[in-house]
């Protein structure tokens, strides 16, 4: 798993709030997880987060959801879930302390779903990674191919959001990409038909050439990162990027 920037390892109180913590109620490898990597953002989709026993207490009384024999659990018992993750889309994923397995409460649809996994034998912290890909598998119906990546929330990431504008004799987004790629090798690398992100450690983070849109570029970048950073600004900018106000 590549880990986009410096590791940030949780803090001394956090770790003794985890240790109290019941492993049991968990998926294998979460808290494991967490001590090694810290919170940050698996695979730019899930938030994985330190077990949060507040932030679904007033869900219990907004309605978002229905419930009827099939329910996981009842609609009282939302107020007595500990969140475990988020999605950068606003869904949560939980336990609840007398239910087997995970919840999935989503945020666009009518219905909390009971997550099954797979008996993992790996104990080690990678398999967290695991149990989120078989979640995504579940939610979505599909698989995420590309590179497995990790954000951790180090706290100071900044970044610059940049305009491609199409022109006369204009690299396309994708060209740029490409030449971006030769002129800088990155680390890694994620291209699909709507985004690429090219990763760079002297960075702490990447470049986005969001496809999608046909002319944004961002560049994410850990403060302490700033030569790297004014290097590949200053070459966006001579192929035709401009900054956004």
């Amino acid at each position: 798993m590549y880990i986009v920037s410096r590791q940030n390892p949780l803090s001394e109180i956090q770790n003794q709030v985890l240790g109290k913590e019941d492993a049991a109620i968990y998926p294998q490898g979460y808290l494991r997880f967490l001590r090694r990597f810290g919170e940050g953002t698996y695979r730019g989709w899930m938030n994985v987060q330190l077990p949060d026993p507040e932030v679904l207490k007033p869900f219990a009384d907004y309605g978002l959801w229905e419930y009827d024999e099939d329910s996981p659990i009842r609609e009282e018992q939302i107020g007595e879930c500990i969140a475990i993750g988020t999605t950068v889309d606003g869904d949560f994923l939980a336990v609840h302390p007398q239910t087997a397995g995970l919840l999935w409460l989503p945020r666009h649809a009518e219905h909390i779903k009971a997550i099954s996994l797979q008996a993992r034998e790996q104990e080690d912290e990678g398999l967290y990674a695991l149990v989120l890909d078989d979640i995504y598998g579940q939610v979505y119906g599909s698989s995420q191919e590309e590179a497995v990546y990790y954000e951790p929330w180090t706290g100071n990431r900044s970044h610059l959001f940049l305009r491609f504008p199409p022109g006369q004799d204009q690299l396309s987004l994708p060209e740029l990409a490409g030449v971006c790629q030769a002129d800088f090798p990155p680390d890694m690398s994620i291209e699909t038909p709507h985004v690429c992100f090219l990763f760079y450690r002297q960075l702490g983070g990447y470049v986005r050439l969001n496809y999608a849109y046909q002319q944004e570029v961002a560049i994410f970048y850990e403060q302490d990162a700033q030569q790297a950073f004014a290097v590949m600004k200053q070459w966006l900018l001579s192929k035709g990027c401009e900054t956004t106000s």
